[in-house]
């Protein structure tokens, strides 16, 4: 697991690999990421988007934006926590993400980042 603190925020990610799907003719190696966010800050926070930098080894980088998680933007509470699943799929069978999150601060309505670590995505366990 990889963890990280911007502004009062503790982003933690933990990834499955969850073997292979094919879809026209090309086999993909599925990726399971669950990602917790954690109000450490004395404010209440709302984030409202996310912003994905993906690598696969063999393709270029993907680049992916959107509002919110999941469909959801979720506010959190000083020590609040939030959690949730989502995929990833790579041609390849090694890659990473990171990206970081767009949140607003309910009390003075300031936007700020909060970074989401580098994770890797790979088929077999690798030591660091």
């Amino acid at each position: 697991m990889v963890t990280k603190i911007t502004n009062g925020i503790q982003i933690s990610v933990k990834t499955t690999y969850d073997g292979t799907i094919h879809r026209n003719d090309i086999t993909y190696h599925a990726f399971s990421y669950y990602i917790s966010i954690v109000n450490k800050s004395k404010d209440t926070v709302q984030l409202t988007e996310r912003f994905w930098n993906i690598y696969d080894s063999l393709n270029d980088p993907d680049f992916v934006k959107g509002e919110g998680v999941i469909g959801q933007t979720p506010t959190l509470l000083p020590n609040d926590e939030y959690t949730y699943k989502s995929n990833c799929f790579l041609q390849s069978t090694a890659g990473s993400m990171k990206g970081f999150y767009k949140m607003i601060n309910q009390e003075n309505s300031d936007e700020f980042l909060v970074a989401i670590p580098t994770f890797q995505l790979t088929t077999t366990p690798q030591l660091n």
